[in-house]
């Protein structure tokens, strides 16, 4: 069986981006991304969406990339589809022929964490916590801003760890649904 993680690097009011083009690598602390890149190298496939795609094209890497404009293999390694019509637990199928699929990494943007809240697959959820504002920009979920874990919380994920992970407050959280 699939497991679906979802890793989130987030602000303090709950934002991970300023806007589509704000890739996280550019204001993430260092220790973060030591983690975020520990979860993309222990999946077997990654998914996102168009605009967190082309903020860090990696073309070795393993990817579904949810994009209305475009649908099919890109490249070897990536599978563009139209997140219209397609469920979750369909994505294996669709890439087992490429690489086995037992545990997805789900990267965002918001609509992608939308989607897999929605269809309430999301195995276990990584956040991580940056000790900064934006107070405007891109939610973890849509219409959810302000404290994340207060956020997660009300979408009925529990926290299950939280570790500090510099002298600047940054803070690592595990969540799984409640």
């Amino acid at each position: 069986m699939t497991q679906f993680h979802l890793a989130i690097v987030a602000t303090t009011d709950g934002f991970i981006a300023r806007n589509s083009a704000d890739a996280p690598g550019t204001w993430a602390s260092t220790e973060e991304q030591d983690i975020f890149f520990g979860h993309v190298e222990a999946a077997d496939w990654s998914i996102m969406g168009r605009h967190t795609h082309e903020a860090a094209d990696k073309p070795e890497r393993r990817r579904i990339i949810f994009s209305r404009r475009r649908a099919g293999w890109q490249r070897p390694t990536q599978l563009w589809l139209d997140p219209e019509g397609i469920t979750p637990l369909a994505l294996p199928g669709l890439v087992t022929s490429v690489h086995p699929c037992e545990h997805i990494l789900i990267l965002g943007g918001t609509k992608v964490h939308d989607c897999f809240h929605h269809h309430r697959v999301i195995d276990r959820l990584f956040l991580t916590i940056e000790p900064l504002t934006f107070g405007a920009g891109l939610p973890m979920f849509s219409g959810q801003s302000g404290d994340p874990c207060a956020t997660l919380e009300r979408m009925g994920y529990a926290c299950i760890s939280e570790t500090s992970l510099n002298a600047t407050g940054t803070r690592y959280l595990e969540f799984r649904p409640g």
